[in-house]
């Protein structure tokens, strides 16, 4: 069985594309199915990707895939930086009824822009505040609420995130399964122009921990899907670029991909 593995966020998963059905099964519109379908008609897609995770989450989900079967490939676009994963108690409405994914609009804070972003949008806005709900119930929200005020930051959720990318990366590598990495969003390494692995000696080790050879980018300082739909105007839904923009990014990506992944047809 040629099992190809897909990790990301809502990006990778397809949300607001012309197939979504209110999140619940992953588009064959996105650009991970478009490109999982050039290695071959034999081909089992499983997408393991979730709208609101973060990279942490997303390194932990593949895991779990590649973990318990065979893989022919991998395929992730890495997220924002500032959400995280946490094993909280046990709780039957948690992801495995342990993890919460936890990003800023999980907080009092953060709900006023969430409902600026989502006003427009009554199916998103009702997820949201059932999300809000169930965090509530699990005891996250106040955990979330005292994460982002008091020990959330951008060089702790960097460096999560690469380390998080690094473990997964070395995996495969042990693993000797074939994947291709690319992101959504260049806060990843950059803030504004400056390259966030210059900020001391841990993190210049850990950037150079990365394969960037096996990574797409969408242009200069590693400029990721999301941002490039933006700059070049394609159509959005709420909060997620649409079809056309997926259609094109694959067109830009599948040199690189042949390249990284070929011959595992």
């Amino acid at each position: 069985m040629n099992n190809v593995i897909v990790g990301g966020d809502s990006f990778t998963f397809g949300n607001e594309l012309s197939d979504d059905i209110n999140g619940k099964v992953a588009s064959k519109k996105s650009w991970a199915y478009l490109l999982s379908q050039t290695l071959g008609a034999n081909i089992n897609y499983i997408c393991c990707a979730k709208g609101g995770i973060g990279n942490c989450a997303i390194a932990r989900n593949v895991f779990e895939q590649i973990a318990t079967q065979d893989v022919t490939a991998v395929m992730v676009m890495w997220t924002f930086t500032s959400r995280y994963d946490w094993a909280m108690s046990p709780h039957p409405i948690l992801e495995k009824k342990r993890w919460a994914s936890i990003t800023p609009w999980e907080t009092k804070a953060g709900d006023v822009e969430a409902e600026e972003n989502l006003k427009d949008n009554e199916i998103q806005l009702n997820l949201h505040k059932k999300r809000q709900k169930n965090f509530e119930d699990a005891g996250v929200r106040p955990f979330a609420d005292s994460l982002y005020k008091y020990a959330a930051n951008d060089y702790h959720e960097t460096y999560l995130s690469w380390k998080s990318i690094t473990w997964l990366q070395n995996i495969l590598e042990k693993r000797n399964i074939p994947y291709f990495f690319t992101l959504a969003d260049n806060n990843l390494f950059y803030n504004e122009f400056t390259h966030k692995k210059d900020q001391d000696a841990l993190m210049k080790n850990l950037h150079n921990e990365l394969d960037l050879t096996k990574w797409y980018s969408f242009g200069e300082r590693m400029m990721g899907f999301n941002q490039w739909t933006i700059l070049n105007n394609y159509s959005r839904g709420t909060t997620h670029p649409l079809d056309k923009a997926h259609q094109d990014a694959v067109k830009l990506m599948l040199p690189e991909f042949e390249r990284i992944i070929g011959g595992q047809k």
